[in-house]
């Protein structure tokens, strides 16, 4: 009677072990069940991995790095999801290590996946997008498809002229801000300055006829004409008037009236 009790209790057990196993559902009831401080812990040990993984790929131990990424991979998926950008990264480090190794049908499924993410969590226009486009550029190389690896490649090119142009015009309403800060407390030539920096700016990223280039024109010939150089200002404020003429207001001088 005791054999077929304890035969019975086993059964339950095993049993209650393999579906913990096979139930995704059990699997998440046991991450929520993680703390804050056991997944941080996880988690650094998914670091850990990687920068092994990574350490492995530069020496050449391709097979090795795999391995690591594989259970950097494992915990990350469990802690912080599939669509997260920490398992995005080791997707394409994963995706990378199996290019070396010719394994080029799991390389691309890793690095699309890797793709899939990054363009949903941070757009096209990225740099860890513009990675991805790379990286499947080459891929394609080294598979033979010529086709794929010049549109990837071009994609590659055209999110990073596009970043580069996004920085570029950031920095343009930097000089414009820290010029309209320096003009009202009446600081003219340092406000002067740094509009032209933006000027200088806007010229080349958007071209002298866009509203914000003639903006720049309109800021620089109104310093001019407040700090009494009526001949810049005229200047400006003819290169100003593509889209709108500016009127400047007659200046008396000796008697007579000026306009520059």
């Amino acid at each position: 009677m005791k054999n077929i009790l304890f035969f019975i209790i086993i059964f339950f057990l095993l049993s209650g072990c393999s579906n913990t196993l096979l139930n995704p559902k059990s699997q998440n009831r046991q991450n929520s069940n993680l703390s804050s401080v056991e997944k941080k812990v996880l988690l650094q040990k998914a670091d850990i991995l990687n920068n092994k993984g990574v350490q492995a790929y530069k020496k050449g131990d391709y097979k090795n790095a795999i391995k690591y990424y594989k259970q950097a991979i494992g915990i990350k998926e469990r802690i912080l999801g599939e669509n997260d950008l920490s398992t995005a990264t080791s997707y394409n480090n994963i995706g990378l290590a199996y290019k070396r190794l010719g394994e080029y049908n799991k390389s691309l499924a890793y690095i699309k996946a890797s793709l899939k993410i990054r363009e949903k969590k941070l757009g096209k226009v990225d740099s860890h997008t513009a990675e991805s486009y790379n990286n499947l550029g080459t891929l394609y190389a080294s598979m033979g498809d010529s086709d794929k690896a010049l549109d990837y490649t071009k994609k590659t090119i055209d999110i990073k002229e596009k970043i580069i142009r996004k920085e570029q015009i950031q920095t343009a309403v930097s000089y414009h801000n820290l010029g309209a800060i320096q003009e009202e407390l009446g600081d003219y030539q340092n406000a002067l300055k740094n509009y032209k920096k933006a000027l200088k700016i806007n010229e080349k990223v958007l071209g002298k006829h866009h509203p914000i280039t003639q903006n720049s024109y309109k800021n620089i010939a109104m310093i001019y004409y407040t700090i009494g150089n009526y001949k810049k200002a005229q200047q400006f404020a003819k290169l100003a008037q593509e889209n709108s003429k500016i009127e400047l207001e007659p200046i008396t001088v000796e008697g007579r009236n000026r306009t520059n």
